[in-house]
């Protein structure tokens, strides 16, 4: 097994020739798809070109399709948007197999080298064999996808709490819910194609090489519907979150109206008694009284203070 390294911006082989792949025996190389040589040698095997172009396309579905000498599978590694948890980026996984040669090419150097790390450290107890290779490759990525699908539950989680503080901006809230609904929507989607991609891989392979890997590619399947039933209760979630937020916004609503109100009450009957002062009657008794500007401040003053006292008790302010 000869594992590559990333220096100058590219994938190399760290100590031999980079894709020595003329040898008559096994070997297993991860790549940039962008390798020169390694474009060469498949040409030269007859890989057809426009799985060159599928790889470093962004638009790439997950896909199994039959080659000649062997086959190819797409899937997607998946990363985190910088900070953003609630939005994600993909980089395709190309598993190469032609006769006795696996090749993991893949768009980015960050996502070939984690798996090959990866890859390294599992097949240290295993004896090389490459159906259980390409096993292996897989079950990474989905482990990867689980744990994404973790992070976003525990930001939902954080976002819940967060509709509940009233110093962050609503519009901010509804951008995440956004985002929240996007990513989820286009992970299940990104699953299901993935699902079916895994029985293909399953299915091409030999009767014996079934009976020999059946609990490993059960369990990956599990995985993958895990995957899939997982992020459409994720989904399900955030449509409570947003609902959960109008609700909140409501209440906010609610509740500056209800102040709103209060203040108008208090002040109507002031109104009323300020406007029955301000009509020009010939016989107001208490225009003419020493002490009435000071009966009306204090009335008015009592009544508001009694209105006040009232909607304090009906919990109104």
């Amino acid at each position: 097994m000869k594992l590559f390294g990333c220096k100058n911006g590219y994938l190399i082989e760290e100590e031999v020739d980079v894709l020595d792949l003329d040898k008559p025996t096994h070997q297993l190389f991860f790549t940039h798809v962008t390798n020169e040589k390694l474009k060469s040698w498949l040409f030269k095997n007859d890989f057809p070109i426009q799985f060159i172009e599928d790889i470093n396309s962004e638009d790439q579905t997950p896909v199994f399709d039959i080659i000649p000498n062997g086959n190819v599978t797409i899937l997607k590694h998946l990363s985190f948007s910088g900070e953003d948890y609630l939005d994600f980026e993909t980089a395709n996984i190309a598993i190469i197999r032609i006769e006795d040669k696996l090749i993991i090419a893949c768009d980015e150097d960050k996502a070939v080298i984690e798996i090959s790390k990866k890859f390294e450290k599992r097949m240290k107890l295993h004896k090389s064999d490459i159906i259980f290779e390409i096993y292996t490759v897989i079950d990474i990525i989905m482990d990867n996808s689980i744990f994404m699908s973790d992070i976003i539950d525990i930001s939902l989680e954080e976002l819940e709490d967060q509709i509940m503080n009233e110093s962050i901006d609503e519009k901010i809230i509804q951008e995440k819910i956004y985002y929240a609904r996007r990513t989820l929507n286009r992970l299940v989607k990104l699953f299901i194609q993935e699902n079916e991609v895994v029985n293909k891989v399953y299915n091409s392979i030999s009767i014996a090489k079934k009976k020999k890997l059946k609990y490993e590619f059960s369990d990956l399947k599990e995985h993958i519907l895990f995957l899939v039933k997982e992020n459409r209760t994720l989904l399900d979630r955030t449509g409570y979150l947003l609902n959960f937020h109008m609700g909140i916004m409501s209440n906010r609503m609610n509740a500056a109206m209800q102040r709103l109100t209060a203040i108008t009450i208090i002040f109507l009957p002031l109104t009323f008694i300020v406007g029955n002062y301000g009509m020009n009657f010939e016989f107001m008794p208490e225009l003419h009284w020493k002490y009435g500007y000071l009966f009306s401040i204090i009335l008015n003053i009592s009544v508001a203070v009694g209105i006040f006292y009232w909607l304090k008790k009906k919990k109104w302010l």
